[in-house]
């Protein structure tokens, strides 16, 4: 059964990155009392760059728990929760499980799957290491978000129930091998184009995509 192992919020901070001034709310730390939700965003977090973070398509940022381990072999470093910036750490939840429009209970909320993470260099920045971002678009692990149907009180611990499914199989695994790996697999991008419940901007993406072929 899947979990919401942590749940992690931070406000942004600035920084420098390669000589240059930034803002990034990249930096989470769990919190062990519950939270409210909200349509927008979890209570207590923060956004640095609300054009591309943040917003009712992007309210909650998810990693999976099952990547940690073959991050800290390849980094060789022991990573906590909210590592990479998520709000929710989840186990039994990974890119290949949750589909494009799936609805889960988390608690109080009702939260739908809209989009994958699409990591940016302030990965790179809060590792340290060059290309990080890039790494995480090859491998496909990046997270994802939800949008928040029902607003509420969250907690760690909380169990995560699957209560509706599309009719399509269209992973969060599979956009982002369309997007990022397989640019001109044809069935795979009609594939992703069945699920009308992605993110309007990532859905006019790849169908201009497919259009290119």
């Amino acid at each position: 059964m899947a979990k919401l192992v942590s749940l992690n919020v931070g406000k942004p901070i600035e920084t420098s990155y390669k000589g240059k001034l930034i803002s990034t709310g990249i930096y989470k730390q769990p919190v062990s009392e519950s939270v409210y939700v909200s349509k927008l965003q979890v209570e207590g977090d923060g956004q640095a760059d609300l054009v591309h973070h943040g917003g009712s398509e992007k309210a909650i940022c998810v990693y999976p728990m099952e990547h940690y381990a073959y991050w800290e072999e390849r980094l060789r470093c022991e990573l906590k929760a909210g590592a990479f910036g998520e709000n929710f750490t989840v186990a039994g939840m990974d890119e290949t499980e949750a589909r494009i429009g799936d609805i889960y209970r988390i608690g109080e909320i009702q939260v739908q799957v809209s989009l994958p993470r699409q990591p940016c260099f302030k990965l790179a920045k809060k590792f340290e290491v060059d290309n990080m971002h890039l790494f995480v678009m090859e491998n496909g692990y990046s997270g994802y978000y939800l949008r928040v149907l029902e607003e509420g009180e969250v907690k760690a611990g909380d169990e995560i129930t699957l209560e509706s499914r599309p009719d399509h199989d269209v992973t969060v695994a599979l956009v982002n091998r369309v997007t990022y790996n397989d640019q001109k697999d044809r069935a795979g991008l009609e594939k992703v184009l069945l699920a009308k419940e992605l993110n309007e901007n990532w859905y006019n993406k790849l169908s201009k995509q497919l259009s290119a072929l």
